[in-house]
């Protein structure tokens, strides 16, 4: 995946800071994320799950609510409506790149924001929220011991997180007016609700009661050991992997056309369309892509032809020392094989005929674990020459090709 810094006028027309994580090759679709209460784009929930979507080919839009990370403007005059302003305004930057967003992703307080968000987002099929309030004014209980301050004096200085934040009564007034479940009643995209059952900060009951309001179609994934904030890295890929899962069905469907039938002792490699080198590789009950590098034009999703050839002679280089390690009952615990292909010139080479010329070099490194003495290690490494595909690298190959009639 790689990452880009943006930036995109927020409703109250303040400079707004984004990061937009974007897959390798044709994203299969656009999503927008949207941070918790007083947090940033760059929490951990947001970064890990927002790049893992890009891995699986979501383009995600992550950014600073106004006044909030590196966003400009001043905390104290936002308040949630302007977040979900905020929202619509990240949607309108990402269309007007040509990637209009299908899919909202919101976590905590943002879950609630994109709730509200997507009626004025005619493109999003889909919202998948983690570990939401199903009422707005749950944030209230962060800073409940300055409420009396607030509707006294106006505003109030609180802790959030560690961190000084004004919170001013416009900002509990305009929470008063979202009822949000009515808003999940009425939101007409397929929904996903992600939480945890000991979310200490966000309890169950909350997806309960999104999920009961909620009409079809609507799904429940329980995030269970998982704390509000998803801090562990294992936790966030798992969110990640179900929403992009589910999105296939809703809101991202692979924009890649089905394989190619498989054919009897033999790979079929065809076009995807995607790109100008994508292809599918299929070989017997598995598909998977190659293409070239971006440096040459390619899109850079998946292993490249060459590629391939050293992982054929890395992969078979590990099973026939597996195999051989087995028949003689030695303890070898794990082979890694790593395998680099470069161009050189032939001064190493005494079967080349000219060796001023370049010659395909495979430089291939052995790392052999177990409780093994020198003489079977040393053994290891002559069976690796013996390798099936190290074998026909070395032998005469004839490549015969027709044209289908």
């Amino acid at each position: 995946m790689k990452s880009e810094k943006v930036e995109f006028e927020g409703s109250q027309g303040h400079s707004l800071a984004a990061r937009l994580d974007l897959p390798l090759g044709t994203p299969r679709a656009h999503a927008i994320f949207a941070h918790c209460f007083s947090c940033s784009k760059d929490v951990l929930a947001a970064s890990r799950i927002s790049r893992e979507l890009a891995r699986e080919g979501i383009a995600v839009l992550r950014f600073d609510f106004t006044g909030l990370g590196n966003s400009d403007g001043d905390f104290a005059n936002t308040n949630f409506s302007s977040n979900v302003e905020d929202i619509v305004a990240a949607g309108q930057f990402l269309e007007g790149r040509g990637g209009a967003p299908t899919l909202l992703i919101g976590h905590s307080l943002g879950g609630a924001a994109v709730i509200s968000a997507a009626g004025d987002l005619p493109t999003v099929t889909a919202v998948a929220v983690i570990g939401a309030p199903s009422d707005a004014s749950h944030v209230t209980r962060h800073f409940a011991a300055d409420l009396d301050t607030i509707s006294r004096d106006g505003e109030a200085t609180v802790e959030l997180a560690g961190r000084p934040f004004r919170i001013r009564k416009h900002f509990l007034d305009d929470l008063e007016g979202h009822a949000l479940e009515d808003r999940i009643s009425r939101l007409g995209r397929a929904l996903l609700v992600l939480h945890s059952p000991v979310d200490e900060l966000v309890g169950i009951d909350n997806a309960t009661r999104i999920f009961v309001a909620a009409r079809h179609p609507k799904s429940f994934v329980g995030l269970d050991g998982a704390d509000h904030m998803l801090t562990a890295e294992a936790d966030a890929r798992f969110a990640a992997g179900m929403i992009s899962a589910w999105a296939r069905r809703y809101g991202a469907p692979s924009p890649l056309p089905d394989p190619p039938a498989a054919v009897r002792d033999g790979v079929v490699v065809q076009e995807t369309g995607q790109g100008p080198y994508q292809n599918w590789v299929v070989n017997q009950d598995h598909a998977v892509l190659t293409d070239e590098p971006e440096s040459v034009g390619g899109g850079n999703s998946g292993m490249t032809p060459y590629g391939f050839i050293a992982a054929a002679l890395a992969g078979c280089t590990s099973m026939t020392l597996r195999m051989y390690a087995n028949r003689k009952k030695w303890p070898l615990d794990r082979v890694t094989v790593t395998v680099v292909h470069n161009k050189d010139h032939a001064d190493d080479c005494e079967h080349c005929p000219d060796t001023s010329v370049k010659v395909d070099i495979f430089e291939r490194t052995l790392r052999i674990e177990g409780d093994l003495d020198a003489d079977q290690r040393q053994r290891l490494l002559e069976i690796a020459d013996r390798c099936p595909v190290h074998r026909t690298l070395h032998e005469p190959v004839v490549v015969r090709t027709r044209l289908e009639s």
